[in-house]
């Protein structure tokens, strides 16, 4: 038995103590339970949710790479869907994390891209520059 109120580690937590713990707001973990399908707490009466310690390991590990580490929560998605999700999220962020993918490159600008690509594609940025130009009007 833990004394002082803190409960063992292998209690399950209520939103508002998960939240208190990694000092986020609740609408948050509602909101990441929509984006990460390997989520899921229990839900009582009246939707009380309860976070089993799996479901509180995995809650720490994507407020870790969110807001740690830099990831986004696509990036996220990505890293837990090819570790094998929730059971592989320790595995994969043991190794050293993958950077943010760069902003793509212009490609009209790139000089192996042969003449013809090259024209059709200024032709099409050309197109789109006027149809914005029309929206915006």
């Amino acid at each position: 038995m833990v004394s002082g109120g803190e409960k063992a580690e292998d209690a399950f937590r209520t939103i508002g103590e998960l939240s208190a713990e990694l000092g986020i707001q609740q609408h948050i973990l509602r909101y990441w339970e929509t984006r990460f399908p390997q989520l899921r707490p229990l839900q009582r009466a009246g939707n009380r949710r309860y976070y089993r310690p799996s479901d509180a390991a995995l809650v720490r590990r994507i407020h870790s790479l969110l807001n740690e580490q830099g990831y986004t929560i696509r990036g996220v998605q990505k890293l837990l869907s090819q570790k094998g999700g929730a059971g592989g999220v320790e595995a994969a962020t043991a190794s050293t994390p993958q950077p943010i993918a760069p902003a793509p490159v212009l490609v009209v600008n790139q000089p192996n891209i042969p003449p013809v690509v090259r024209a059709e594609l200024k032709a099409i940025r050309d197109s789109l520059i006027g149809a914005l130009a029309t929206d915006m009007e």
